[in-house]
């Protein structure tokens, strides 16, 4: 049985961490997705990616071959090469690559819950993970999920664990500031209320 497996971080450096360990333990990057926050332009799409030292970065070589969000683009590249600027209703621009965010751009037409929500949820995370994990998004986190095999999960979750948000801590933290529930029609922060949000909690980009 295959399980959803999910954790966010308050930089995308200890999520890019998470995702080359879940490489290393043999997850296959088709099955591990990535979504950051990017309202601050931390990635602009401008930064060469060349993990196979041919001299052509490797989204490049992706998209000319069809790769595109939501497929791997296999060799030494991994899912990190495959990173792609997109918006998603609720969280602003994101920078994202895997099957997660693919789902959640096809889904954000008609999606109720909102596209990021939607498909958490129907990747088979509760709905109230799953809008905790949004609101992190939108709030400047980044998320990584990965689809692995339930006997796999708890070695996996070790690896997911290092770094992590303590969701349920950082929930309770944004409830006595008010916040109820992630809602996709809400305005996406914008580049002093991330880095706000993200000094509160010590957390840099990088």
């Amino acid at each position: 049985m295959t399980v959803t497996i999910s954790r966010l971080y308050d930089n995308y450096a200890d999520a890019q961490r998470a995702v080359q360990g879940l490489e290393s333990a043999g997850v296959p990057h088709s099955d591990i997705s990535i979504v950051a926050n990017n309202s601050d332009n931390w990635y602009n799409g401008s930064k060469k990616v060349d993990r196979d030292g041919d001299g052509v970065d490797d989204r490049a070589e992706g998209a000319g071959k069809g790769a595109g969000i939501g497929a791997g683009l296999g060799g030494a590249a991994g899912l990190l090469a495959g990173l792609g600027l997109l918006a998603i209703p609720g969280l602003g621009p994101v920078v994202a690559a895997g099957w997660l965010a693919a789902t959640a751009v096809g889904a954000a037409a008609g999606a109720a819950t909102g596209g990021i929500v939607g498909a958490l949820t129907e990747a088979g995370v509760s709905k109230e993970d799953a809008t905790l994990y949004a609101e992190g998004v939108r709030r400047g986190g980044t998320l990584v999920s990965a689809r692995v095999a339930d006997t796999d999960r708890a070695r996996l979750d070790a690896i997911l664990n290092q770094s992590a948000v303590n969701l349920r801590d950082r929930s309770a933290a944004w409830q006595k500031s008010g916040w109820k529930t992630f809602d996709p029609a809400s305005k996406p922060y914008d580049a002093d209320q991330v880095r706000k949000e993200r000094q509160l909690y010590g957390a840099g980009i990088r």
